[in-house]
This record gives C-alpha cells, structure tokens and sequence, in this order.
C-alpha cells in the first residue's frame, strides 16, 4: 500500500515538473480531425457570377483534401467541369483536367482553362462568352474515391423579349421557337430570365415557350384575358405540353452585341427589299429584332422612326417617352409586318465590328 502511494505522488510530482517547463505557443494552431469528416471539400467563394456576351467570367471553385489521407502531392487530383441542364440527368461536359492531361468539349474547345492561382484553386475561366453559355455549372473535384461538387451559375446582363412570327401569335412548336429565337440574334429564354423580367415590370398576356420546354407569361396587372381581374400578379405556368405538336408564342433573350445598330438615313421611305439592300450599300446588314431590344435596353437607342427589321417586322425603339412616341412608357413599339412590296417604312442597320 506504502508502495502505490509512494508511485501516485511521483507521478503527480512529475506532471507539475512538466507543466512548469511547457509554454504553449499562442501562435500554434492544433488540428482536431473528427472521425467522420469529409477528407475532400469542394467550395465556391460565389453561388453566382455575372457578366456579358462576349466578356470572359471566373466561374470560382476551390478544394480543401486532407493531406494525412492523400500525401502532400495534388497529381492524382482530377477535375471536371460540367454544365447542368433542365434535364437534372443529363450534364454537358465542359473541362477535364489530371495532372498533364487536359480536355476540353465542344463550343468550349480554345475558350476554357484552369485558373489556378493556387494548389488548391479549380476555377474556370470562360472567354468570348456566348449567350449559349448562360446556366449552372458544376465543379467536381475527385481524388481516389473521394469526390465533392460545388455548383456556380453564370448570369448574363441582357434583355427578354417575347416573339412570334409573321404567321401570327400561337403558331410556333418548342424546335421552331428556338430557332425564331436564333434567327433573331437571342437564345430561347430561361424560367428565371423570366421571372427577372416580370420583377422588372414586363407584363404580356400571350404564354410562350421556355428553354425548359415549359409554357409560361408573366403577369403585373391581372386583367380578365390573362388569368382573371381577381389574381395576384406573377408568372402564369401553363406546364410542360408536346415540342413537336402544340404552338404557343417564345420568349428569347439577348445580350451586348460588338457592333454598331442604327437608323439609316435615306432620301426616301423603303419596300422592304430596298430596305435590304440599302443596309447592304451602307456596308451593313437590316437589323435583328434581338439587335433592336439589346440596344434600347442596353445602350438606350432612342428612336422615334418606324423601320424595317430583318424578319419583315416594322418597329422603332423608344427609352425617352414622350408625346407620339411611346407616351406611357419605355418600349420597343411594334407596327406590325406590313406587306413588303408595297408598304415604305424606314430601316434599322447593323455593322458587325471585326
């Protein structure tokens, strides 16, 4: 007994010896690793980055790996870029990178690389932006069998319009829709390129087709045509209805544009064939309906003349109302589509800068 008493006091001498001969270092920062914690995070900084066509984004992705689990070596770390559609199965490949070996797909090819401002940084970069681009991405990083994703979406500053054709609303199917969008220098829309519309005041009662194959218009003042008088204000869904069999009106949407849109002056009014061809004598092209509505919304063309446009249409922009012009606001007017051969309107050019 006199024995274990003796060795209990011993030991309680030297832990004081001990504890007065260690000074802990304030500076010194002790890692405690839960035993479940996730060995491979994978984080983006932003959960949204904006910008323009043809302006190069950051999409920001950065991983964290413990380095007792994997080495000290980032060699076998692969990382993958995708695009993520409406379709939640099915991604668009973008970028692969392991080590040395890097690939790149599709419309991304010579226009994506790695930012890599550090070890641990995934980030992409995207030049020469095309309205294509716009959506969600997702970065995911793998190491063995340790994988993460982050996701990030890339917003472009533009406009939405809606659109039909000279055949009259209703008349186009999901596949026609787009490329009306298309033939118009825009993309079909997106549900929130929408929903940021109607936010910003757009309110237009004839439902169109979505990027997401969805049928939908927006809503500021309820009215008895569109929904009822007795409804709130918002975004009407009509579902999702056949691509190749129902007609219903587009919404596209458009971006900044590198070149130069503007009213030709010319000695007399146009059919619209002389139309045509008068842009073609000034060193231009007839303007796209997609070119009119980024100028007016982007740059603030104002314009109190009514011109031909490259789908037959007649419209003129106006961002400064007044008294004979768009007095109750801020619009693209829409005329109509004259008859081409006999009716004489202005025209609206535009010169692509190289």
């Amino acid at each position: 007994m006199k024995s274990l008493l003796l060795l209990v006091l011993i030991s309680i001498c030297r832990a004081d010896h001990h504890s007065d001969n260690y000074t802990l270092d304030p500076n010194r920062v002790i890692h405690i690793q839960a035993e479940n914690a996730p060995r491979l995070l994978v984080e983006a900084e932003q959960d949204k980055v904006f910008s323009h066509r043809g302006g190069n984004v950051t999409l920001p992705c950065r991983f964290y790996r413990d380095p007792t689990a994997f080495g000290s070596g980032t060699h076998k770390i692969r990382i993958k870029w995708t695009k993520l559609t409406s379709d939640y199965l099915k991604e668009v490949d973008v970028f692969v990178s392991m080590g040395y070996h890097k690939k790149t797909y599709g419309s991304y090819q010579g226009r994506v690389f790695l930012k890599r401002e550090s070890e641990n940084d995934a980030s992409l970069v995207i030049t020469g932006l095309s309205l294509e681009d716009y959506g969600r991405y997702k970065c995911e990083v793998i190491e063995g069998l340790d994988d993460d994703t982050a996701v990030v979406a890339l917003d472009l500053q533009g406009v939405l319009f809606p659109y039909f054709p000279r055949l009259g609303r209703y008349n186009l199917n999901f596949h026609e829709a787009q490329q009306a969008c298309l033939d118009q220098d825009a993309v079909i829309a997106s549900f929130d390129q929408l929903y940021d519309a109607w936010r910003g005041g757009l309110d237009w009662c004839n439902a169109g087709w979505l990027s997401d194959g969805s049928v939908q218009y927006p809503i500021t003042k309820p009215r008895e045509p569109c929904g009822g008088q007795n409804t709130v204000p918002g975004v009407r869904n009509y579902g999702f209805w056949d691509k190749d069999k129902s007609r219903y009106d587009v919404f596209c949407f458009t971006s900044n544009f590198n070149g130069r849109f503007y009213y030709l002056i010319h000695p007399t009014k146009l059919t619209y064939d002389e139309a045509v061809q008068a842009c073609l004598n000034d060193g231009a092209q007839i303007a796209k309906v997609g070119q009119m509505f980024a100028a007016w919304k982007l740059l603030g063309y104002d314009r109190c003349d009514a011109g031909w446009l490259a789908d037959g249409s007649v419209r003129y922009p106006i961002s400064r109302p007044r008294r004979r012009c768009s007095p109750a606001e801020a619009a693209v007017r829409f005329v109509g589509f004259p008859d081409k051969k006999h009716k004489l309107y202005g025209v609206y050019c535009f010169r692509a800068y190289n």
